[in-house]
């Protein structure tokens, strides 16, 4: 054989293979081995072929071999056998291991002084260790120290060489792959610490019913967040969120065809719109775990449901996102609707597993509508803010249960259900419920103390029942300013419906309403009945057609019901 052969013999990564394969496991017959197994003794037979096993050519065995070099195990040049504490001279291998750690030099350890050469190896990691030898023999050839490798040794080399070939092959198409989409995502790459999640809402809408119908026309509507999620340390993370859009609530009208002051049928898409499309930050928060607890800090857009478990599955989806029910009502309970922009919460649990309390905890926030207001009668403590207070328990996986307290106080001309936007001081702040409901006293401040009750069930994972009560008790500092407010809900939603990722939704329940109050007429529960459909077009896209019912507008069944349909389309990356 000629000289050139040899060398091309030695080049192939084959050294480690066969320092694993003698040292450490009994050699693989040449059409029946899949994995290698821990030789205990001289002729240790093969593990018999799995054909399932040995079609695949996935990167999957490669990447479990890469693994152990990112959890701290990578492995360091050993001079000599015994500087591995697992290898002992009564081993069975110790001779062809030691010989080969002089001869080649083709032994790696690993940090803690151990070898580990009792356990099993794949196809793909064997071959892996071929190819991890390559660059050590091409330096013995460049030497001129190739002498070392004995024919019999070159031998052993080809034959495995030939019964590796299609492992071997696949390793370097696939490593070859992997490095040049590297290069590609380094050289591209948007930062090595922010990601960036976008949506868009494309929605088709339009309202029926008496005089609403016929002072509304069908509009189409959109909005787009961009949300920089931003890590450190792997385990916390910032958002900066950029939105825009163009959506306007529908005007409810009364029996005389006049607007009603009403948040009733607001839809989620609506929230954070600017109106002209026109950018804004409305969302500055960062979370991070301090102990055991979850630390939550907003600067700016803060939400109570952005840190509190609102307990309302396949409704809610990550704060009026467009991937739940139409409705803000629908999404989540309004008392999380309280108050609203910088401050600070926390998450800390109170049980873990298998106990009763299962992986319950308890919640506690601060959010200051005027924060950053430094003038009198506003700032971090003087101003408008909402302190929640939160048990949450969870029975098993299948039951999830929270009780919820938040005290606010709100100016003068200040609204219940404001989420913290103190924009314009205008009605269309306000995100759900009736004018009665909402409206605090406009020439004096107002103390609110409200409690709430929220669960989930899920009987099975095609069903899940959700729903909520709150009842808000509103203090006024002037005559006659002193209400109640009530709500409660109900949903059915059955995921998977028709399709993997599809979800159909049934909410009913009343708005937050409130009786009997001087200058106010209404007293009629404003009942909310909601049904949609979520289509999953793919990963990326779903397409949600939907109606929302609701009766008495305005606390008023002199008004005629209206309806709102929609055809929403989002798309997130």
């Amino acid at each position: 054989m000629s000289n050139l052969l040899w060398k091309s013999l030695v080049v192939s990564p084959a050294v480690l293979g066969a320092t694993l394969l003698v040292s450490t496991t009994a050699i693989a017959a040449p059409t029946t081995a899949t994995e290698v197994s821990p030789a205990k003794q001289p002729g240790v037979t093969e593990v018999a072929q799995q054909p399932e096993i040995l079609a695949q050519t996935t990167i999957d065995q490669v990447n479990r071999y890469s693994n152990e070099g990112n959890q701290n195990n990578s492995q360091s040049q050993v001079t000599s056998v015994s500087q591995f504490s697992d290898v002992q001279p009564t081993d069975w291998a110790f001779q062809a291991l030691q010989s080969l750690v002089e001869r080649y030099g083709c032994i790696a350890g690993y940090p803690n002084s151990t070898y580990r050469g009792n356990r099993a190896l794949t196809r793909y990691e064997f071959a892996a260790g071929l190819n991890a030898c390559l660059d050590r023999v091409n330096e013995l050839i460049a030497t001129a120290t190739a002498d070392l490798v004995t024919k019999q040794d070159l031998a052993t080399l080809q034959r495995l060489q030939e019964e590796f070939s299609a492992e071997l092959a696949t390793l370097r198409g696939r490593v070859d792959s992997l490095e040049a989409r590297t290069a590609e995502l380094e050289a591209n790459q948007f930062s090595t610490t922010t990601k960036l999640v976008g949506e868009a809402v494309f929605a088709v809408s339009d309202a029926f019913g008496g005089n609403t119908g016929d002072n509304n026309n069908t509009v189409f509507q959109d909005r787009v967040r961009l949300d920089l999620q931003t890590s450190f340390t792997g385990r916390d993370v910032l958002h900066t969120r950029l939105a825009a859009g163009n959506a306007q609530a529908f005007s409810l009208r009364d029996n005389a065809g006049n607007p009603i002051n009403t948040a009733e049928g607001t839809q989620t898409f609506e929230v954070s719109s600017t109106g002209n499309n026109s950018v804004d930050i409305d969302r500055l928060t960062y979370e991070v775990p301090i102990g055991p607890a979850q630390v939550y800090l907003a600067a700016s857009g803060g939400r109570h449901s952005h840190y509190a478990a609102v307990n309302n599955p396949y409704f809610f989806d990550t704060t009026d996102g467009g991937n739940g029910a139409l409705s803000t009502f629908a999404s989540e309970s309004p008392i999380y609707r309280i108050g609203g922009g910088a401050g600070i919460a926390l998450n800390l649990p109170l049980g873990k597993g298998g106990g009763i309390l299962g992986n319950s905890s308890i919640t506690a926030g601060y959010l200051a509508s005027e924060a950053n207001t430094p003038i009198l009668g506003s700032g971090l403590a003087e101003g408008d803010y909402a302190a929640l207070g939160q048990l949450n328990f969870s029975v098993g996986d299948r039951l999830a249960l929270a009780a919820t307290y938040v005290h606010g106080y709100s100016g003068a001309g200040g609204f219940l259900f404001n989420s913290g936007s103190t924009s314009d001081g205008t009605f269309g702040d306000i995100q759900v419920g009736t004018g009665q409901a909402n409206i605090l006293s406009t020439t004096d401040a107002s103390s609110t103390n409200s409690y709430g009750v929220e669960a989930a069930f899920r009987p099975s994972d095609k069903l899940s029942i959700s729903g909520f009560i709150s009842y808000h008790d509103i203090t006024g500092f002037g005559a006659n300013d002193d209400f109640d407010a009530w709500s409660y809900g109900v949903g059915v939603a059955l995921p998977d419906f028709g399709k993997k990722g599809n979800v159909l939704g049934l909410f009913a329940g009343v708005e937050p309403y409130s009786f009997n109050r001087p200058g106010f007429a209404g007293n009629d529960k404003p009942y909310h009945f909601e049904g949609f459909y979520k289509y999953r077009v793919s990963d990326n896209v779903s397409v949600t057609p939907g109606v929302i019912w609701l009766t008495s507008p305005g606390q008023n069944s002199d008004n005629d019901d209206a309806f709102i349909g929609t055809l929403r389309t989002t798309f997130t990356f």
